[in-house]
């Protein structure tokens, strides 16, 4: 297993470096000088002169990319513009409120999504498989921005069972987070249900028309144990790949979900800092969601090897 794990945390090594060179590539090619984009075009020449040497953008092109992957590697993502914060502080503040909503996101998918799509598999063509089917492509129709809104407006404006504003500073009981969290978890929940729950559906039809199971049956198996660990153990592998692919939409999704429900976090950094210019927040923040994403990736790759001992060894 060891090896395993060295394997696929040595791949992600190469992902790292060509995800921060298309970053570095990226924000290079974007039209117009940077410098001028932060200060605007009524700047004098000495002040676009300074901002140039700060952000080393009059150095040559590959001793900016050796500086940018140094300061990357040794965790320094440079200096907010704005707040004049390490950019690794503003992220560090509003992170665990992303991080947060992402997780409670994809709970919210495995509980529904799981049940409803071994329910749909049991009973194919039936009246369970069809309410399943139509609930997965509801879930798939809206996106995450119009749910939101309808959301925001049926429970919290019109019932009043939810706040209307998120818990914008991070804190208080246990109750207010929860109630905060509620709305915007379920927003982005409905989506990762349907997901799962048709991906599990097509994972299970294809597993209970193996041998083994009709073998498992014929032995006397109850259906209970039947299903569990024999079926839903062997579908888990598709399963696993779409929660961690899923996973990085998640993130991206989050950012609309959070300004919508006006909650802190990557999202509402991410407006502060077009709406600032901060050109250095920006790069820091591409690096970061890259970042996870890789680690998702990375942990993905692991979860095979828990669930099918047999990936280990390709």
């Amino acid at each position: 297993m060891m090896s395993y794990v060295f394997r696929r945390v040595l791949l992600a090594v190469p992902t790292l470096f060509l995800m921060l060179t298309a970053i570095f590539v990226l924000v290079r090619l974007v039209p117009g000088d940077a410098a001028s984009v932060i200060l605007g075009d009524q700047a004098s020449a000495a002040s676009l002169a300074a901002l140039r040497e700060k952000l080393g953008l009059d150095q040559p092109v590959h001793a900016q990319y050796l500086a940018f992957l140094g300061k990357v590697l040794t965790g320094d993502l440079g200096q907010s513009l704005s707040s004049g914060r390490s950019v690794i502080q503003e992220v560090l503040l509003v992170l665990p409120s992303t991080i947060e909503l992402t997780i409670a996101a994809v709970a919210i998918g495995l509980v529904f999504g799981l049940p409803l799509g071994v329910a749909a598999a049991l009973s194919r063509n039936g009246w369970v498989d069809y309410v399943s089917r139509v609930v997965s492509l509801v879930g798939l129709s809206f996106p995450a921005f119009v749910s939101g809104i309808l959301m925001l407006i049926v429970f919290s404006i019109q019932l009043g069972w939810f706040p209307v504003l998120g818990n914008t500073s991070g804190t208080g009981n246990l109750v207010e987070r929860l109630r905060s969290l509620a709305l915007p978890a379920f927003n982005l929940g409905i989506i990762m249900t349907a997901y799962v729950m048709r991906v599990t559906r097509a994972a299970m039809l294809g597993v209970l028309t193996e041998d083994y199971i009709r073998t498992a049956r014929a032995k006397g198996v109850g259906p209970g144990q039947l299903v569990v660990t024999h079926a839903l153990r062997n579908s888990l592998i598709p399963i696993i790949t779409v929660v961690g692919l899923y996973f990085g939409t998640l993130i991206g999704n989050s950012v609309l979900t959070e300004i919508i429900f006006n909650r802190p976090g990557l999202g509402k950094l991410i407006i502060g800092a077009l709406n600032a210019r901060d050109y250095t927040l920006l790069q820091g923040l591409m690096i970061i969601f890259a970042i996870c994403v890789i680690i998702v990736n990375t942990l993905t790759d692991l979860a095979y090897g828990l669930v099918d001992p047999r990936v280990k060894y390709t």
